[in-house]
């Protein structure tokens, strides 16, 4: 059973990448309390990893370097899915462009733009609520 939530939940996920989207980024700030933060998925692999853009510099990637811990969640009326995890800054120019989606238009040039950089968040922990069944554990 906890497979078939996991992979519902993936797809919630999936689903809810791209422009117009928004889940809930957590973080530990320069002081050592949590900070939240809506945010658009860029890109997802299920519940396993899920990228978001940002520029070089801002409180997001200052914050990583200080604390890498992160938690995303996603949430409707319909399910809640909170996963647990580590966050990194990626700069690959690959990476970049395969993230790049129309909206960050409003922030950058474009993907060579060299203040724009990917986060990519791995999952370790997973508290699921999907079509009213809970799954909890670790990946």
């Amino acid at each position: 059973m906890n497979q078939d939530i996991l992979k519902r939940a993936g797809e919630i996920i999936e689903k809810n990448t791209g422009e117009g989207t928004y889940c809930v980024l957590a973080q530990i700030d320069m002081d050592g309390y949590p900070t939240v933060s809506t945010i658009t998925a860029s890109k997802a692999d299920g519940i396993n990893w899920i990228t978001f853009c940002t520029g070089l510099g801002a409180p997001k990637t200052n914050r990583i370097d200080k604390c890498n811990r992160a938690s995303v969640c996603f949430n409707s009326d319909d399910y809640n899915i909170t996963l647990v995890g580590e966050i990194e800054v990626l700069t690959d120019p690959e990476i970049k462009r395969e993230m790049w989606y129309d909206g960050l238009l409003n922030h950058f040039s474009g993907p060579e733009d060299p203040s724009y950089c990917v986060l990519r968040f791995k999952s370790k922990r997973y508290n699921l609520l999907v079509d009213w069944k809970e799954a909890k554990g670790e990946l």
